[in-house]
């Protein structure tokens, strides 16, 4: 009995789903697994996943980083991004997700002040919008199942808090799973502050009352989608798909609805680290899963078959490993993209008119160049582009593409 029991404990999960349809129908001997949701399937650990030494090895790694994390974000930046995209291993995300994202530095700064707004009175109104969402905010997870858990009722006081702290902004449904997602990883100051600090800093303009950044970055995808993904973009023209119909969802909920839960984790560390760039990435990988071949776009000949086919791609695909490998593979040009859409469209300008953008001259149109005499350095090696810098010299007047981590607190 004692093998069976570690056998059973040495099971993992890699199938946990964040939606709200994930099972169906309560059964009083279900199991949580090892993320906490009741139910969850005991599949054993993919062929990819990393072995026992190796996660041991990353956490060392991990804990000698935060060890001395000013040190280490102004000397071993680029080893902290290659770090978080082969996953913070589940111990230290707790110690990890504050440190990134800048939330202990704001808690340091700002002592007692989430203490204060948890025992204010919220504003009525929000209390009872807040308190209408609790229930849908990861039924299946052990920590939300009850009403008067600490779980919703930690929920409750983060988000009223976001709403004391924030009145002009108030609350937004979307920010529901997200500061869930926070509060299993996190006491509820530090998610509060975490919650914040993706709000104000990563997304800004995301969940205000008219979300104009949302619309905006809508276009940037689509200006994405149409240039490296030109065939996907025309199918979703011709089926009358346009980005508000599915990003918003993808974007503001930062994929908690869209993605297997471990994939979410992966997804998070990257985001965290690297930025709201990260979000452009994932959507752009599952328009490819989804609509990347021509059967596949011969299957969704309208609207509702086209939505229906990105809710429904193989969870195979989704697993943490293959996804996040695909992920990683390098999209040409979409940097540049990106850059551009952005410098043309900062928080507050007119709407950027997409298909007049020029990102790169003609290739016949360049002069040829003469190799350096540097000794075996390029140009590159010798005059860096500091990190953050404006491609025009100018300062954003909207979120940096590579979040908190380049301030280097």
């Amino acid at each position: 009995m004692a093998r069976a029991l570690g056998e059973d404990l040495a099971q993992e999960d890699s199938s946990s789903l964040g939606s709200d349809s994930e099972l169906s129908g309560p059964s009083p001997y279900r199991q949580a697994d090892r993320y906490g949701f009741i139910g969850g399937s005991s599949a054993e650990p993919g062929p990819d996943r990393p072995p026992a030494d190796l996660i041991r090895q990353r956490e060392m790694k991990w804990v000698d980083m935060t060890s001395h994390w000013e040190k280490t974000m102004s000397r071993r930046y680029k080893k902290v991004k290659i770090q978080c995209r082969k996953g913070i291993p589940s111990a230290l995300r707790a110690r990890c997700w504050p440190l990134l994202c800048g939330a202990r530095v704001c808690q340091k700064n700002s002592p007692g002040t989430y203490q204060e707004l948890a025992d204010a009175r919220g504003d009525p109104q929000w209390m009872e919008t807040i308190s209408r969402d609790l229930h849908r905010q990861f039924p299946l997870h052990e920590m939300f199942v009850s009403p008067q858990g600490h779980g919703q009722q930690g929920l409750l006081q983060v988000l009223k808090a976001y709403t004391l702290y924030r009145p002009e902004q108030g609350y937004c449904q979307a920010q529901g799973p997200v500061a869930a997602v926070l509060l299993m990883h996190l006491p509820p100051e530090e998610a509060f502050w975490c919650l914040v600090q993706i709000c104000e800093l990563y997304l800004p303009g995301y969940y205000g009352p008219h979300m104009e950044a949302v619309r905006l970055d809508a276009d940037v995808f689509t200006a994405l989608l149409r240039r490296l993904l030109p065939r996907v973009h025309q199918h979703l023209q011709r089926a009358g798909v346009g980005p508000l119909l599915y990003l918003p969802e993808w974007f503001l909920c930062l994929f908690t609805r869209s993605l297997p839960f471990p994939t979410v984790l992966r997804v998070w560390d990257a985001f965290l680290s690297e930025g709201a760039k990260v979000l452009f990435r994932v959507g752009l990988t599952l328009m490819r899963l989804a609509l990347g071949t021509a059967e596949q776009r011969r299957a969704c000949p309208g609207l509702l078959e086209t939505l229906g086919a990105l809710r429904a791609i193989a969870p195979s695909q989704l697993q943490e490993e293959i996804f996040m490998s695909q992920l990683q593979a390098r999209l040409p040009g979409a940097q540049a993209i990106f850059e551009a859409q952005q410098l043309a469209g900062a928080r507050g300008s007119p709407k950027p008119e997409l298909p007049q953008i020029v990102v790169q001259p003609p290739e016949e149109s360049r002069p040829p160049r003469r190799k350096p005499q540097t000794r075996g350095k390029t140009f590159h090696g010798l005059l860096p582009r500091a990190r953050g810098a404006s491609l025009e010299g100018a300062p954003r007047a909207h979120r940096s593409s590579v979040s908190f981590l380049d301030t280097r607190f």
